[in-house]
């Protein structure tokens, strides 16, 4: 199966080798170590905006409607001393300046101090998320696990979660360093503990194939060039 059979059948993809390993060990060396579990914001980063604008960007662009915005970075590290499991779940949220009442646009929450909206379920079907991988990762050191073709099932309730859990085939994405894991926001993802002394660092960009109705507008700030003349489809 190609990337785009795979993304519309399984609701992920993993790309081998888009960074090399002298560039992959560059960018981890620059990162350096994240804030806890992990640092948000990175789309400010200008290292990490102009990765996610041009090899990322191209990654992504077969498989969204219009041009891709890079309209969030996140970067995981999971080591020994910031270790974490996260429960099954999907990505349901957009990360905006300021909290607009817009129809279609909500509930809205607070996540470290940043307004975070659920936009209507068709935009969300139009996102795809880079899991950039700059270690070897595997069950050890706490791989993504999925939940395939759930992302064809729309937002889930947790009786939903629960229930797909016993239909559906869990997927341990194994990665090397380097690799990238493309994935739909709403395919059902969760992650162990790490078991190993290794590192398990994820640069994290979400993609939307969209621009936001007026007044919204994305939160950080290197996105806000990507503005689109084209109304919300």
């Amino acid at each position: 199966m190609n990337i785009a059979s795979k993304l519309d059948t399984h609701g992920f993809a993993v790309v081998p080798n888009v960074l090399d390993a002298s560039a992959c060990h560059a960018l981890a060396s620059f990162l350096g170590d994240a804030n806890g579990a992990g640092t948000r914001g990175m789309l400010s980063n200008q290292r990490v905006a102009e990765l996610a604008e041009s090899s990322l960007a191209e990654l992504v662009r077969p498989h969204l409607p219009l041009s891709p915005i890079p309209v969030r970075g996140i970067y995981f590290d999971k080591r020994p001393e910031t270790n974490w499991l996260v429960a099954w779940h999907q990505d349901l949220t957009l990360a905006l300046k300021s909290q607009v009442e817009v129809t279609g646009f909500g509930p809205w929450s607070v996540k470290e101090g940043v307004p975070h909206v659920q936009p209507p379920m068709k935009l969300l079907e139009q996102m795809l998320t880079v899991r950039l991988h700059l270690d070897d990762t595997d069950a050890d050191n706490g791989a993504l696990r999925v939940l395939s073709g759930t992302h064809r099932l729309g937002r889930l309730s947790a009786e939903a979660i629960q229930n797909c859990r016993e239909t559906h085939n869990e997927v341990l994405c194994e990665a090397k360093a380097g690799d990238a894991l493309l994935m739909r926001p709403l395919l059902l993802h969760a992650s162990s503990r790490s078991t190993s002394a290794r590192r398990r660092r994820v640069l994290h960009i979400e993609f939307a194939g969209f621009p936001l109705p007026a007044p919204l507008e994305w939160h950080e700030a290197s996105c806000q060039s990507f503005k689109s003349p084209y109304g919300v489809p």
